[in-house]
């Protein structure tokens, strides 16, 4: 099994510490950033960054829908870390200052991807597509975040 990594940023105009506690607030902001590709988002502990447990089916493609149950923690400043229970996923959300006014979001997702060739197919296409996913997501947070 070879470890599989996607990772995607942006620069967003707002400060940093607005643009993470938007990414922080998964009882609130959270739901609104996902795309079509999320369902069945539950806040099941907390809501609030650490101590945060969330639950959605992520639908990478039209066959592969992964049921995650995520706990947060936020190990320094401006970091958040979403550990999947149900698989080896894990999800670093990091903010940092990027100049007056606008901060730098990058999302880095990386799991133990399966082994053969369909482990090739996967290191290969998988993180083009989550790629995709999280530039929306980003996206969705730039417009609510520079509102």
């Amino acid at each position: 099994m070879a470890q599989v990594e996607a990772t995607t940023e942006r620069v967003v105009a707002a400060d940093a510490e607005k643009v993470f506690d938007a990414l922080a607030d998964y009882s609130g902001t959270r739901r609104k950033l996902l795309p079509e590709h999320f369902s069945e988002y539950e806040v099941r502990e907390g809501g609030d960054g650490e101590g945060t447990l969330v639950h959605w089916k992520l639908q990478a493609t039209s066959k592969r829908v992964r049921d995650c149950l995520l706990e947060v923690t936020e190990p320094t400043d401006g970091q958040l870390v979403e550990k999947d229970r149900n698989s080896s996923m894990v999800t670093t959300w990091t903010v940092t200052p990027a100049g007056e006014g606008k901060s730098r979001v990058v999302v880095s997702t990386v799991w133990n991807g399966a082994g053969g060739i369909g482990g090739f197919f996967e290191k290969t296409f998988a993180p083009k597509g989550l790629g995709r996913i999280y530039d929306a997501v980003l996206a969705n947070l730039a417009t609510e975040v520079e509102k």
